[in-house]
């Protein structure tokens, strides 16, 4: 049968490169150590655990469309209004809603170079025209962005700090960034590893959306709070847009093991207190120590290194990956963030550390 005898996506669906996530299996090895997804060693709140495990019970019964419980708790930790809250399914989620909701055919959104691959993939499928622009340093360029920008530019995506080279832009280049752009354009910044930021000169973006109509600031339930696996993510931003973005989302997109635990993680600081100081601890342990075996690593400010590899044969990160893999050490391949010869390593257990760095000081030495 012809392919043109069956219902055809719109036009533009079938050229989006689909997501690819992180490899979770080491065939061959004893025992397993995924660092490749940037989830947190210490695992949930045991009180999140246990709010999770009390909806039980009640899973025939649909979930508060409002997620009144956890905007509650995230307006009450983080001091923020709750009328200018949303949550959704994932930060992920709210990423799309914002394109969707803002973008269209003829329309362009700008994001970086090596940022967030969901970015461009959101862009495309709401029919928009995606605009990469070029990095400096591994960093975001604040003068190439806003070169970039033109009458047909209505959203940039910023992930500050960025997934995978761990690098962020400081406050004032935040906010020299939205004071150049039109009052029309709508300025994304997701700060999904905000809370592992432990830099003086960082500000996560509440004060700019606070102060301003076009800016909003994505957050998420799944790196330091431990919560990937019930995709939680939260939006604060001005009152129209969570109006707009409340009238497109699904209506229950939250479900109600998800409220319930989220709310319980907000409100236990303790534990993200204590995965700041492991992740604090053990970044910078990681980091000097694989600097020491002749490998270059990006500064990183989140939860995870990014590790760039030599191009001699033998030595390059696909031999690594290979290497480390066979090991039992699962690490994030990069290519299609723009490195092919480096890998990503998130911040693991003190034995998941360890050991990878003893396997990368054996894969050098080979």
């Amino acid at each position: 049968m012809s392919t043109t005898d069956r219902p055809q996506p719109k036009p533009g669906v079938m050229d989006i490169a689909a997501y690819v996530p992180g490899k979770d299996k080491a065939p061959g090895a004893s025992k397993v150590y995924k660092l490749s997804s940037n989830e947190t060693p210490l695992g949930p709140s045991p009180k999140a655990v246990e709010a999770y495990r009390a909806m039980a019970d009640r899973l025939e019964i649909y979930p508060d469309g409002q997620a009144s419980e956890l905007k509650a708790s995230i307006a009450e930790v983080q001091g923020l209004d709750q009328r200018r809250l949303l949550c959704g399914n994932g930060s992920d989620e709210l990423l799309g809603l914002l394109a969707h909701t803002y973008l269209g055919p003829g329309d362009e959104a700008i994001f970086t170079e090596h940022g967030f691959l969901v970015y461009k993939i959101q862009i495309q499928a709401a029919g928009a025209m995606p605009v990469m622009v070029k990095e400096r340093d591994e960093r975001a360029y604040v003068d190439a962005i806003l070169s970039a920008v033109n009458p047909r530019t209505k959203v940039i995506f910023l992930a500050n700090p960025n997934n995978p080279t761990g690098t962020y832009l400081a406050g004032d280049e935040v906010r020299r960034l939205h004071a150049g752009l039109p009052k029309t354009v709508l300025l994304v910044l997701d700060a999904a590893y905000a809370e592992y930021v432990r830099r003086n000169d960082y500000e996560a973006g509440e004060a700019l959306v606070a102060a301003h109509e076009n800016v909003v600031m994505t957050r998420t339930f799944s790196k330091i709070y431990g919560l990937a696996g019930l995709r939680i993510g939260w939006l604060y931003g001005p009152e129209h847009v969570v109006d707009a973005l409340d009238r497109v989302r699904g209506p229950f997109n939250v479900n109600a093991a998800a409220i319930a635990a989220g709310a319980a993680a907000m409100r236990d600081q303790a534990h993200v207190e204590a995965a700041v100081a492991f992740n604090e601890t053990w970044l910078r342990w990681l980091s000097d120590e694989i600097s020491a075996l002749g490998l270059r690593v990006t500064p990183s400010a989140g939860n995870f290194v990014l590790i760039h590899f030599p191009a001699d044969p033998g030595k390059s990160a696909a031999d690594a990956d290979a290497f480390l893999t066979a090991r039992g050490f699962i690490l994030r391949r990069v290519a299609g963030y723009g490195f092919p010869n480096a890998l990503r390593l998130t911040v693991g257990s003190e034995e998941a550390n360890s050991g990878v760095v003893t396997a990368l000081s054996e894969f050098m030495k080979a």
